[in-house]
């Protein structure tokens, strides 16, 4: 039992209510969490350095080259970002000139962005390091037949996570209306 940890954290199901991983499970959990924390961070080095943009930028702009214009939801969803945290990250690119922002045509309520010029160049200035670290990193190491099943593993974990509704489905917390401080009845 998970005493100790790792926990679910669905309602209603407590630690002695959850079996432990077992030593094959854990060690997998650990070396895949690892490895991409790993490669993450070598990216995002890069990707400052070369480009002074971050790895979630990057993604976004990369997005946006490969399939074009999108919602800002369609962005969230496909980046696994927060939408207020997304916003922020459009508003920092926009002000630098590689995304613009507007209303979407098909629905008033969502906002399209769209790659420019200036963003398109900076992905190409990132993109060289960018597969280089990738190559060195993650796949120089495997065989062909290695990158086939670890490209199937992985094709069907993620998908199997996506088929759970998208964060930006995810109804949106609210703070808790401030309550009034009781009246002061000591003076009278």
């Amino acid at each position: 039992m998970y005493r100790e940890g790792m926990t679910d954290p669905r309602p209603g199901t407590s630690a002695d209510d959850v079996p432990a991983l077992d030593a094959d499970q854990l060690n997998t959990y650990f070396a895949l969490m690892e490895a991409v924390s790993l490669l993450q961070h070598r990216l995002e080095q890069q990707l400052h350095a070369e480009g002074g943009i971050s790895y979630v930028q990057f993604q976004l702009l990369a997005r946006l080259n490969a399939r074009g214009p999108l919602t800002m939801t369609d962005l969230a969803d496909g980046v696994v970002y927060s939408r207020s945290g997304l916003t922020y990250q459009a508003a920092l690119l926009e002000k630098a000139g590689l995304i613009t922002r507007g209303p979407s045509p098909e629905d008033d309520r969502a906002t399209l962005v769209t790659i420019t010029d200036d963003g398109r160049a900076l992905l190409g200035r990132v993109m060289p390091g960018h597969i280089l670290i990738t190559r060195r990193l993650l796949l120089d190491p495997l065989s062909q037949d290695d990158l086939h099943h670890l490209g199937d593993i992985m094709t069907r974990v993620r998908d199997h996570m996506r088929a759970q509704p998208p964060r930006s489905a995810a109804p949106r917390k609210r703070r808790p209306p401030p309550t009034s401080p009781a009246p002061d009845t000591t003076q009278g």
